[in-house]
C-alpha cells in the first residue's frame, strides 16, 4: 500500500524537523534509531548508554540516546525540546524532540513553530489519541504543511491485523485532520525499537510499498528563505557610537524577509517616520550593499531619526504591514488560569511588547473534538477566535504570506501563557490612513534632532484629562506659563479651540456629541497634535473624560512617541492607561508636570 503523496525533492543543505505525538507513542525512540542507523551518534555513545541501562538494570531504550534529563529517564516521557543533528546522502536535519504530554504542551509549541516541516507519531496499539488531535491541530495553525504520520509499533500488533490496523488509523486520522486543513504527505507503518521502516525499508511488512521515514524525510521539500516576498525587519536593537568621532547609529535586527539595500527608503510601523538605507553594516565583514531572508543585520540611516525597538520596518511602495491596537487571531490558550475579560495581559510579537486585554471570545473550539463552545472565557487547551486591545498601537501582518509578523505569544505575569495567529483587523481604516499619511507625508528639509539642538527641548504632548467638574484648563494654562518662563516653546490647546473651529463641521447642535463624532474630534485633535510636535512644539492639551481607546487612537495618531497622558483628580478606574494620576492643588500638579518635559 503506497500512502506517500509526496515526490522526491533535491538535494537541500538543511531542514529543521519537528517531532510530536502523544505521550509514549515513541517520538524519542524513532529520533534515537534515526540516530544510530543513519551512524550519526558520537563514538562510544550508543554504548554508553546500553552500559548505564545495565548499570540501572533497565531495558536498553533508543529514547535515552536523547532524554538527557534525569527526570525524563526516570518518568519515561520527554519534558523539554531536544534538539539532534543527523544527515542522509541528501540532506542535513535538525530534529526537534517536542514533549506529548499535556502539561507540556508549551514546549512543543515551541519547538514547533522553529520547523519546516514534522514527523507526527501515533501508537498503533492505543490509537489515535486526544494529543494526537491535538498537536496535528497545531500543525495546522502554526502552518507546517508537510507532514508525515507514522503509525509506531506495529511489532505489537498480531501480523495478520496489521494492515487493517494501520488502514483504520489512516482513515480516521486523515479525516480529522482534513477538518483542520492539513493534507498529509505519507503515512508510514513503523516500529522504532525495532528499526522497521526508520532507516530503511524492509520486507517485514509486505504489504506497504510507501518510503521508510528517511526517505520521506528526503522527499520533504525545502522551505527556502522567503526573499521574494516584500521586506520585513523587527527593531531589535539601536546602537551609537561615540568613540573616535564615530557618530553612526545602527538599527540592528534580523531580516524576516524580502531584502534590503542601499538606497532603500523605509517606513518604521507604528511611528510612521521615513528614512533611507545610508549603509549595511557587518562585523567583521566585507563591506554589504544588501541583506536578505535570514540574515542578521544592521544599517546607518541618511537622516538620524529616533526610532525604538519594536517598530517593523518595511520599504516605502512594497505591500505595508498595518498598524492597529484591535485585532482578531486565532489562539491556543495553555496558562493555568483562563484567559478572561477582566484582567491585563502582555503581548509580544516580533520585538514589540505591549499591554494587552481580551475584548471579546467569538468562539471556543475544542482542539481535539473540534467540538464548538459558547463561552466568554478560554480555558487551558483550547483554541478560541478572539479580539484583543492592545495599550498602544503596534505594526503586523495577516495570516498567510508572512510569519514573524503574525504570530504573537501572550504573557500573563511572568508565564507565556498562550499563542496566536492574527486573522483579522478590527475597525482598522484609522490603521490604513496612518500608514497612507506616513507614506505620503512631505517631511521638511529641517530634521527633528536640528529643531530638538535649535528649540533645546523635545517635543511633547501632554494631554490632561479628567472628570468634567475638575478645573484643567487653569493647569494647563499656567504649566504653559511656566514653561515659556524656563524658556520652552509650549501652547495649550482646549478641545473647544478645535470644537468650534477645525471641527465646526461635524458639531452637532446638541450639547452631548454623538460617539462617531466624539471619535472623529480625538481624530482630529491627534492630527493637529501630530503637527505641532513635527513642528518642535510642547503641546499642552485638555479634554474631559477620555477613555483608554480615545487615549489609545491619540498615541496612535501621534508619530512623536514623547506622549504623556495623565489624569486630574482623584484615582481613574482604569490607571494603567494613564501616566499620571494627579491629585492636589494647581501649583502641586503644575510643578509635577514641569518635571517631566
Amino acid at each position: 500500500m503506497d500512502t506517500c503523496k509526496n515526490k522526491q525533492a533535491p538535494p537541500l543543505r538543511e531542514m529543521n524537523i519537528v517531532i510530536v505525538g502523544h505521550v509514549d507513542h515513541g517520538k524519542s525512540t524513532v529520533i534515537g534509531r534515526l540516530l544510530a542507523d543513519t551512524n550519526s551518534l558520537p563514538e562510544g555513545k550508543l554504548e554508553a548508554v546500553r552500559e548505564l541501562c545495565r548499570r540501572t538494570s533497565k531495558p536498553f531504550e533508543y529514547a535515552f540516546l536523547l532524554d538527557a534529563l534525569k527526570d525524563e529517564r526516570s518518568q519515561g516521557i520527554t519534558i523539554d525540546t531536544a534538539r539532534s543533528f543527523f544527515k542522509s546522502e541528501k540532506r542535513k536535519y535538525i530534529i526537534i524532540d517536542a514533549p506529548g504530554h499535556i502539561e507540556f504542551l508549551k514546549n512543543m509549541i515551541t519547538g514547533a513553530s522553529r520547523a519546516d516541516a514534522a514527523l507526527l507519531v501515533i501508537d498503533a496499539k492505543e490509537g489515535i489519541q486526544e494529543n494526537s488531535r491535538r498537536h496535528g491541530y497545531m500543525l495546522s495553525m502554526l502552518g507546517i504543511k508537510q507532514v508525515a504520520v507514522l503509525v509506531n509499533k506495529l511489532d505489537l500488533i498480531n501480523e495478520v491485523k496489521r494492515q487493517a490496523v494501520f488502514e483504520k488509523i489512516v482513515k480516521e486520522y486523515g479525516a480529522f485532520l482534513e477538518q483542520v486543513g492539513l493534507v498529509p504527505t505519507c503515512y508510514i507503518p513503523i516500529s522504532a525499537t525495532q528499526g522497521i521502516n526508520i532507516a530503511k525499508n524492509t520486507n517485514i511488512l509486505p504489504w506497504y510499498k510507501g518510503p521508510g521515514v528517511l526517505e520521506a524525510l528526503d522527499a520533504f521539500e525545502e522551505v527556502l528563505p522567503p526573499t521574494d516576498l516584500s521586506f520585513r525587519m523587527w527593531v531589535q536593537d539601536v546602537y551609537k557610537f561615540t568613540a573616535q568621532n564615530d557618530d553612526r547609529r545602527i538599527i540592528a535586527g534580523t531580516v524576516s524577509c524580502g531584502c534590503l539595500k542601499v538606497g532603500d527608503e523605509l517606513i518604521f510601523l507604528p511611528s510612521g517616520k521615513k528614512t533611507r538605507v545610508k549603509s549595511i553594516e557587518a562585523f567583521n565583514e566585507p563591506t554589504q550593499t544588501f541583506a536578505c531572508a535570514g540574515k542578521a543585520t544592521g544599517f546607518c540611516m541618511t537622516e538620524q531619526i529616533y526610532v525604538k525597538r519594536g517598530e517593523l520596518i518595511s520599504i516605502v511602495g512594497d505591500d505595508s504591514p498595518l498598524i492597529g491596537n484591535r485585532f482578531k487571531a486565532s489562539v491556543f490558550w495553555l496558562g493555568k488560569e483562563k484567559l478572561s475579560k477582566d484582567k491585563a495581559y502582555k503581548l509580544k510579537i516580533g520585538s514589540a511588547q505591549v499591554g494587552c486585554v481580551l475584548e471579546k471570545v467569538d468562539g471556543v473550539l475544542n482542539a481535539s473534538t473540534l467540538e464548538g463552545i459558547e463561552q466568554d472565557f478560554v480555558d487551558r487547551h483550547e483554541v478560541a477566535s478572539c479580539v484583543f486591545r492592545l495599550d498602544r498601537s503596534v505594526a503586523f501582518d495577516l495570516a498567510g504570506k508572512f510569519q514573524d509578523s503574525v504570530r504573537f505569544v501572550i504573557v500573563d505575569g511572568y508565564e507565556i501563557s498562550g499563542g496566536g495567529i492574527i486573522t483579522q483587523t478590527v475597525d482598522d481604516d484609522l490603521g490604513k490612513n496612518l500608514v497612507r499619511r506616513g507614506i505620503k507625508w512631505v517631511k521638511s528639509s529641517i530634521s527633528a534632532q536640528a529643531r530638538e539642538d535649535f528649540y533645546k527641548q523635545k517635543a511633547k504632548l501632554i494631554v490632561l484629562t479628567g472628570s468634567s467638574a475638575t478645573d484643567k484648563k487653569t493647569i494647563a494654562r499656567s504649566l504653559e506659563e511656566r514653561l515659556l518662563k524656563a524658556g520652552k516653546i509650549a501652547y495649550y490647546l482646549g478641545i473647544s479651540n478645535l470644537l468650534y473651529g477645525v471641527d465646526a463641521d461635524i458639531k452637532s447642535d446638541d450639547s452631548i456629541n454623538t460617539p462617531e463624532e466624539r471619535q472623529e474630534h480625538i481624530r482630529r485633535l491627534g492630527e493637529v497634535a501630530n503637527i505641532m510636535l513635527d513642528a518642535g512644539n510642547i503641546l499642552i492639551v485638555t479634554a474631559s473624560e477620555l477613555d483608554s481607546n480615545e487615549l489609545d487612537t491619540l498615541r496612535q495618531i501621534v508619530s512623536n512617541e514623547n506622549v504623556l497622558c495623565a489624569w486630574v483628580g482623584s484615582q481613574a478606574a482604569h490607571l494603567r492607561d494613564f501616566d499620571l494620576c494627579l491629585e492636589g492643588g494647581t501649583e502641586k500638579i503644575v510643578e509635577e508636570l514641569f518635571l517631566t518635559v
